[in-house]
């Protein structure tokens, strides 16, 4: 489950440099002082993965809920089937309207994240990379499978805390080198995305059937086994 994160980071962050790359170059960081400017590029990442921590804590908290009425296993399942769904059928994805309320939101975040690029005081930096983590993604919307999936809050984020995680390497790079993922090597990068977020989702769906599968997936009786639980007959 977890290291599904940790991969999803590392091999969408591919998918970042081309929708928040620019949001990163363009970060006013101070370029002549190293040691400041390494700590203002940490202050930023810092911001984004406490807004994904934030959202996986949310979504961790609505997987509970299904936990408890019993519906974890059919979750997982559902979570495995939508990311395989959008890898086949990503124009589906694309044609579901979003509320208008949720397009202002986004909207307002576009703005203020505007503002702020403008700025370079001692929060802003975090204050980016805080309002980066709320820009719609598909990566992120994936990882928030994974993070519904789990069975309580802290689960879901430090699921999403770990793809937040697995996206600082290549982030950082751009933000000294700019965008240096072209030509052939980008484009095998991101013909493996799609391969890996279907095998990724294929265990989320073995995870939810429960064949008695070792780390793969265990069976209900050794997930109550494995807990706390006590079960009176």
């Amino acid at each position: 489950m977890f290291l599904s994160a940790i991969i999803f980071g590392l091999l969408g962050s591919f998918h970042c440099v081309g929708m928040c790359g620019p949001i990163a170059f363009m970060l006013p960081i101070n370029r002549k002082n190293r040691t400041k400017g390494f700590f203002q590029i940490l202050s930023y990442h810092f911001g984004r993965l406490f807004t994904y921590s934030l959202i996986g804590l949310l979504f961790g908290f609505l997987g509970k809920s299904f936990f408890l009425f019993g519906f974890q296993q059919q979750i997982s399942i559902i979570a495995g089937i939508l990311m395989i769904l959008f890898i086949l059928f990503p124009k589906i994805f694309k044609r579901i309207n979003v509320s208008s309320k949720v397009s202002k939101i986004i909207f307002n975040v576009k703005n203020a994240l505007g503002k702020e690029l403008k700025k370079k005081g001692n929060d802003t930096f975090f204050t980016i990379g805080f309002l980066n983590g709320f820009l719609p993604c598909g990566l992120v919307y994936m990882a928030l499978f994974g993070a519904l999936a789990t069975t309580n809050p802290l689960s879901g984020s430090l699921y999403m805390l770990l793809f937040g995680v697995g996206t600082i390497p290549l982030m950082t790079a751009v933000v000294y080198l700019g965008n240096f993922t072209k030509g052939n090597f980008r484009k095998h990068i991101q013909k493996a995305i799609p391969v890996i977020v279907v095998f990724i989702g294929a265990l989320f769906i073995l995870r939810g059937l429960g064949l008695g599968i070792p780390y793969i997936s265990p069976s209900p009786l050794l997930d109550l086994a494995g807990s706390n639980t006590t079960i009176c007959h």
